[in-house]
Formats: C-alpha cells, structure tokens, sequence
C-alpha cells in the first residue's frame, strides 16, 4: 500500500449532529480532550465565564451558550487523522447543517438520556437518510435520572426508523451512575469522574464474571451481568454493512461532562466509521441545468463518481465564513478534499469561473485558532482565503472539469425588509448583504418592482443572527420589518411562453436571489397553493443547486 493510500485510510471526517441542549458541545470538547488537541474543557454550562467552548467563537454563540455556526477542527487519536465538524444545535440552522452533511462520510448522533429523540434530532435524521450516512449514537446524560437504556433504544427504533446494535451498556443511572462496559471489546474501564482533566483509569476488567468486578460495583455487578445475558437475546447484532448503509446505528452510553463512557466511544468511532468515499460529480459533458432549480443534470452522461484514491485533486467549498478574525475583515472557504493530494502553493482550476488559481496560503482549523498547511490528504478540510470569488459548491481541481453536487439552498420560511437608519451606509449594506449570502447565513431577494432588500431566512434565530452581524461587524444600522411575505419558491418552466406570461400576470410577486434565479414570494400557504394550481405548466421549487 502506498503511503497516499495509508494516509487516505487513516482519515475520519465526520459531523456531530443532535437537538439543543443534549450536550454536544461538550462531547466535542471532551474527543479534543482524549484527542490531545485542547489540555481543559470549556466550562460549557458556566457561560458568564471568560472560557467558552472552544468551537464557539462568534459574540452570539458566547452571549447565548448555543452554537449557530459550524465548527471544524482537526485531532490525532492513535494512528487516525480526525476532522470533525461540530454542526450547529440550534432548530434555526439546519440549513448550514445540511451543507455540512454534504462534506462527511459519517455522522456521530447525540441523545439526551431524559429526554430521548427530539423534534431537530427527527430532522437531522432526515437529512443523514437522504445520502444514507453512516451513524453513531451516543446516548448521553446517564448521570442524570433518565429513561431506562432499553426505552432509549426502543424510542430511536420507533422515532427514527433505525435499527440499534448496543456496543456498550451504562452501570447504573442518575445518581447510582458507575460507567459502562464497553460489550465491543468485552472490558470494563471505570473512570475518575472529572471535567478539567482527562479521565485515568482506575482499573481494566477484562471478563465480566471477575470477582474484582463484585468488589467494586456490589449488587450492580449483577445486574450489569442480567443486563448483558438479556442484550444477547433481545438486542440486534452489529453489522458492519447495515451500519454502512444507515440501516443500523451502534449505540454507546455515557455522560460527557464526567468523561464516562467518551473514550469506548472514539475508540470504536475510529475503528469503524468510513474513510474518505467517493463523491457524485457531473463532467463537463453535462453541466447543471442552471434555471429549472433542479438538482438534475442536462443528460447523464458526464456524471461518474470520484475516488478519494485518485491521483488528481479535487475538492469543493461547503461553507464560507466571514470575520473569524474581525480585525482582519477576512473570509474563509471551507473545502472539502475530495480526491488527489494537496500540497501548498499547488495550481488548481476554479470552476466557475474558469480561472486558474494558486492555494499559497491554506490553513487547517481547530476551532478558531488556525495553522498553515503544507499538504494534506482526501477528507480534511482546508480553509481558503477568499476574496469574494469563491461562492458555496464551487468545484476546484488540477485539470478534469467536474462539479460535485448536491449542496443546495432551502427555500427560507422568515421574511424582513431592511430600512437603512442612514441612507449613506447602503455601501456597507450591501457589502455586508455580499458576504453573508456568500457564506449562507441568509438569502437576499431584489422584487422585480421595487428596490427593496427582502432578507429570508429559514428560521427566526439565523434571521436575528443577520441582522446582529450586520451591526457588529459592517456598521448597518437598520430597522428590519415584516414584509407580507410568507413563502418563497424558485420558479422555471420548459415553456418560454408560459413562463412570460406567468412573469407578466405575477409581476409584483416576482424577485431575484443573489445568484439571479426567478422566485416567486407568496403572502401565504394557501395563496402559493392556488397559484400552483392556477399554473401547472410552471415548476415551483423548494430547494436550488447552488450554480
């Protein structure tokens, strides 16, 4: 085996997905912990605290205690090269979550204990099914009282429509709460509870019938015995290719903030989860079908899949994140390395622009902090500095032309218009506008017959997020207010004529996003019904490839 293919194999690049508030964050902090990337866990819960958990970076993150942007961050544990991308919890940012889901090969799921699956844990499960990713759960909490191990199981059974496989089992609950033995290697390793540091093992029970096991857990040794003889009986069976598929999840148990359980978890996470795979892309035979907002192709031809094992390079942008550093006014493009390996200084080809560009100054993340790069492999993640040019799902690579795919904008569901206080900042508006559309935090939409700025969002809070970054970081200050708009939906037809006759007869519910896609703005539900109705050779569209 070469050493690009040992370096490739030895990549894992994947996503924390899970509801608000069922401890991801510190989960985060604590594999940093274990990965030797960070020497103190943030104080998550201690929020009024100068020390903030290292993936949250941006002034709202820090005043809430929520994250509402994606992090990346890189870490070696064992022989693994780790990028994990820490996605935003909050309901609001699926959407950014969504674009994240495109650039993983897994996906590691968190649970609260007492609560079980949540309505954003249902939609982010959606998500992950619509590409089939493999997942992991971890079910978190376990030293607070909560649903017993067996209703966990059954409640992500029955919610989720995924099957569990058990590969550690917790000692107690609440209170009573001792670890968990790991049922994958068969060994119990019982930790000093402790959230500063990392955890040291007490000691290594290698056969659950040990007396020494007696010893140290009394009456709950036996009960853990009862437990397992059950599990064998009642509970499904790993399977490797089940889990591959996103039929099966392997289910571990733990508390985060007591670093119990953490450790079973990114041992077995390494060892199983997927190395870089390979990633649909359409050739330069067929390119995107640019104004029907369909995520189809013009002909199928020139799609082919891409190895990560491929001598030439290949990745694209997920995400573009304005002001890491608010002194520098910077803006970064996440890319995502698809194939090929990158070394610094190397020529690539932008895509959509046509242009050839040279990658001299690409950084590796962890969290905010940021490093120069030398070289790196198919599944890491680079930064590059970008200077306006760059643009979500742009596609770069050494020579083929090709353009991944399937990273699209959501139709927006909140609606503000933007009233510049003082007419002489509309620069500043404007530029501001430029660069957070760019990056996704929001949608613009210029009506067709007025100049107003409609600004959509899919939720309330990433609207809110808008109109705060406006302020802290470009200077506008505005008054936002409802705009009688209620849906939005990217219209096309394969009819040049009806389609001029809809534009003419829906004039004033006509605008264009920021890329120059046709949309329809509808004051309701029920109007945009009829309306559909009224014009069934017109497509109305809920999701736009990026062009």
């Amino acid at each position: 085996m070469s050493k690009f293919e040992k370096e490739v194999n030895r990549r894992r690049t994947f996503a924390i997905i899970s509801h608000p508030d069922a401890g991801k964050t510190t989960l985060t902090e604590k594999l940093l912990l274990f990965g030797g990337a960070i020497q103190m866990a943030g104080a998550v819960k201690a929020r009024k605290s100068s020390r903030h958990a290292t993936s949250d970076w941006m002034a709202i993150e820090k005043e809430r205690g929520i994250s509402v942007t994606t992090s990346v961050m890189k870490f070696n544990y064992r022989d693994y090269e780790i990028n994990l991308l820490d996605t935003p919890g909050h309901q609001d940012f699926s959407e950014d979550t969504y674009r994240v889901l495109t650039a993983v090969d897994s996906a590691l799921m968190v649970i609260d204990s007492a609560k079980g699956v949540e309505a954003q844990t249902e939609k982010l499960m959606a998500v992950c099914r619509m590409r089939n990713t493999p997942i992991i759960t971890f079910i978190n909490k376990l030293d607070r009282e909560g649903l017993s191990p067996l209703d966990l199981m059954h409640d992500i059974e029955d919610k989720l429509q995924i099957e569990c496989a058990p590969l550690s089992w917790p000692i107690g609950s609440g209170k009573g709460f001792k670890g968990v033995y790991n049922i994958y290697k068969k060994e119990l390793n019982l930790f000093t509870p402790g959230q500063e540091k990392r955890g040291q093992d007490i000691v290594t029970i290698t056969d659950i019938n040990d007396p020494k096991l007696d010893e140290l857990l009394g009456r709950q040794a036996d009960e853990l015995r009862e437990d397992i003889e059950l599990l064998k009986g009642a509970a499904s069976p790993f399977e490797y290719d089940h889990y591959m598929k996103g039929n099966q999840t392997p289910v571990f148990f733990g508390s985060a903030i007591n670093n119990f359980g953490v450790k079973e978890l990114l041992d077995a996470f390494v060892e199983m989860a997927p190395c870089p795979m390979p990633r649909a892309a359409v050739t330069s035979e067929a390119q995107p079908e640019r104004q029907t907002g369909l995520t189809g192709m013009v002909g199928t031809t020139g799609t082919r899949e891409v190895s990560p094992y491929e001598d030439a390079f290949s990745g694209f942008a997920f995400k573009i994140q304005a002001n890491m550093d608010p002194s520098h006014r910077d803006r970064i493009a996440f890319v995502r390395i698809c194939s090929g390996k990158f070394t610094r200084g190397m020529r690539v080809i932008h895509h959509r622009t046509g242009k050839e560009i040279a990658l001299a100054n690409a950084t590796i993340f962890m969290a905010q902090d940021r490093v120069h790069v030398e070289e790196a492999y198919p599944g890491d993640i680079i930064g590059i500095h970008n200077h306006g040019t760059i643009k979500i799902g742009d596609t770069f690579t050494e020579k083929e032309p090709l353009k991944f795919t399937g990273i699209p904008n959501f139709a927006p569901e909140h609606f503000k218009r933007v009233l510049l206080k003082n007419p002489l900042k509309v620069k500043q508006l404007q530029k501001g506008l430029e660069q957070l559309t760019e990056e996704g935090a929001v949608q613009v939409f210029r009506p067709c017959t007025s100049n107003d700025y409609i600004l959509g969002a899919i939720g309330a809070l990433q609207s809110d997020v808008t109109m705060a970054r406006l302020k802290d970081e470009y200077g506008v200050d505005a008054v936002y207010e409802a705009t009688g708009v209620a849906r939005a939906r990217w219209i096309s037809s394969g009819d040049k004529k009806k389609l001029n006759e809809f534009e003419k007869d829906n004039m004033s519910r006509l605008a264009y996003d920021s890329e120059g896609n046709l949309a329809f703005l509808a004051p309701s539900e029920w109007q945009l019904n009829y309306v559909i109705e009224q014009w069934p050779d017109i497509n109305f569209h809920k999701t736009q490839e990026h062009n």
